[in-house]
Formats: C-alpha cells, structure tokens, sequence
C-alpha cells in the first residue's frame, strides 16, 4: 500500500461520486478555485501569486479567472501579506495569504502570535480573524536550510492558531476548504515534496474534511506508526516492509496538529501497545514530544515498549545530505524493530 497512487481513470467513490486522481498541487488549485467562485469573500494574495502563478504553481490560472482584484501579487515582506490579512479577514473577508516558504515566516510571527491568534479570545468573541496562511514546508527537494525547514513547532504552541499538514491530494482539498470555512486563523503546511508525488482519487464534487481529526491509513495489531505531512510515503512503505516480516503496523495520519486527534490516537496505542512517532522537524521540542506525553500519560499501563521518536537532527537543514536528516523507511523500519523487540 502506498500513498503514492497511480494515475487511474475516473472512478466511482464509496458514496456513489464521481471522483478522478490528481496530484497534491492541483488538489490546492482546484481548492482556492472553487472557494474563489462559492464566496466572493475569497482572496488570495502573495509573492507571486498572481499571473506566474507562484513558485510551485500552485495559484496558476486563477488571477486570470478570477481577476486581478482577487488574485494578486505583493511586495517582499511577509510581514505586511500576514497584516494585511489579519485587517481583511476582521472586515469579514476570508485572505488566503501564500507564503512562499514555510522558512520565511519568521518576518511575519509577531502578527501571528500577537494578532491573528489572539483577536477572538481577547475580544470575547467579538472580533474573528478567519484567514488562511499557505506556506510549502519541509525537505527533500534539495533545498537547503532556507528552503527546507518544517516549522509546525512553533506554529502549533500558539493558542488561538490551528495547524494543519496533509499528506495526500484528498486532504489538502478537503482540509483547505474547511480551514477557509472556519472562524480561526490556520496556518496550512504544504509537503512540498509530495507536490506532484503525491497522487490519488478525489471527489468531483464538493466535499470538506474536519480539521482535528486523524486518518486510518492501514489496520494493525502489533505496533502504532504515527506521522504526518512528508514522511507518510516513507511511514507507509516501512509499514508494507513490516507486513512481509510477519508484523502487522497500524498507521494513522495526523493531518492536523492543533487541534490533534488525541482519541484517535489513544485508541490506536491502546491496543497495540507500541508506538513509533515520526516527523521531519528537528528532533527536539517535536510537537511528537507532545504526543509521546499524552501517550505514556494515558496508557503507562498499557504500553508493551517505550514510545520511540524517529525525527530529523538539531542542526540546519543540510544542502546536500536531506536524504539522511529525513526519516526514511530504514529509520523507521528500525525504530519499530526496536519497540517490537522491547
């Protein structure tokens, strides 16, 4: 089984839908579009968003489509994009603001952190911030350490800001269209790796999927494999290693980091027993920190094994070596032979 499907031609879904296989990028496209065309609130806006259709295409063809008053380009400063949005999104429009990397956020963090997450809380209420902040994230591009760094750390410790990272074509539509429904500010990391690896079928018609909850990405009994965002190929072909050993690896995909799938989560250790976590962010203050805490917390009991975190290294994302600083399927087929022989 693998995230990574092959072109098909269009199919029926469980529902009884029309559905067709698309990469992760159109299913971005295809998002923004059809919101554009349901709510004319919609705006979307950044470095190069407009006619080029920004650095990895994902906003091609709509400046066109929908107008330059709609779709448009800004100045080099992500501060003013992630302000601007916050001023939009508190007179009732809904901003859709691209950063170009997720790396290049640092200009914009105090809006973040001191307006955009705080408005509804300090206003009891009153006042909400219901914009969307898109922004590429992760490695294995080649890209450096200013192009490749995956910062949902820092995002997720906000209160009052929802993080959100899919791992295929279907979520990143349905989650993007539900962030852009919502009444918080979401902060939507883009695997860029898995652009345009990423494929699989997705419902011609409307559909959304809930922020807050994990999916079910492969039934098992012997041990958990959790992730999210870049590393869920590499979960899943560690899994499908692991099946013809004889071990049986259920894998969930986190999809949202705040909220976070806790239940689902729970449940899935619970009756394992073992637990491996895997992220490409740098190893320590991993937000899979946080979920190895709720774990031992919960289920001290119950565990078989001690949690296991296989993540990126504390040091700047390398140029030439991404392929060792990521959890590749080795790392993780080990770490879950670890906890197996516990």
């Amino acid at each position: 089984m693998s995230l990574i499907a092959q072109e098909r031609n269009a199919t029926e879904d469980v529902a009884g839908g029309e559905t067709r296989t698309i990469n992760l990028i159109t299913a971005v496209t295809e998002a923004l579009d059809e919101e554009l065309t349901r709510d004319e609130r919609v705006v979307v806006f950044g470095e190069d968003v407009g006619p080029r259709g920004g650095v990895f295409m994902a906003t091609a063809g709509l400046t066109a489509k929908h107008g330059e008053h709609r779709v448009f380009n800004t100045p080099l400063s992500e501060a003013a994009i992630v302000g601007a949005a916050i001023g939009m999104a508190l007179r009732g429009m809904r901003p859709v603001a691209e950063i170009q990397f997720a790396d290049y956020m640092g200009p914009a963090f105090d809006q973040i952190l001191s307006q955009a997450a705080k408005i509804r809380y300090r206003s009891g209420g009153h006042n909400k911030a219901p914009l969307v902040i898109r922004t590429p994230s992760g490695g294995g591009v080649k890209g450096g350490h200013h192009h490749s760094q995956s910062p949902e750390s820092y995002y997720v410790h906000m209160a009052g800001v929802q993080v959100v990272m899919p791992s295929t074509p279907y979520d990143a539509k349905g989650l993007l269209k539900s962030a852009l429904r919502g009444e918080d500010p979401v902060i939507f990391f883009e695997p860029k790796r898995l652009y345009r690896a990423a494929k699989g079928e997705v419902p011609v018609s409307d559909y959304t999927v809930p922020i807050g909850k994990a999916a079910l990405r492969r039934e098992g009994h012997d041990l958990t494999i959790i992730g999210y965002g870049g590393v869920m190929p590499d979960v899943m072909d560690a899994a499908q290693a692991l099946a013809g050993e004889g071990v049986q690896a259920e894998v969930l995909d986190l999809r949202s980091l705040m909220p976070w799938d806790k239940e689902a989560v729970l449940e899935s250790v619970a009756k394992t027993g073992r637990a491996v976590l895997v992220s490409e962010a740098p190893r320590t203050a991993n937000f899979m920190g946080e979920v190895a805490y709720s774990i031992q917390e919960a289920l001290f009991d119950s565990l078989l094994a001690p949690v296991i975190q296989v993540a990126g290294f504390d040091t700047p994302y390398p140029y030439v070596q991404d392929k060792i600083y990521l959890p590749g399927g080795n790392r993780i087929a080990a770490a879950c032979v670890r906890v197996l022989n516990y």
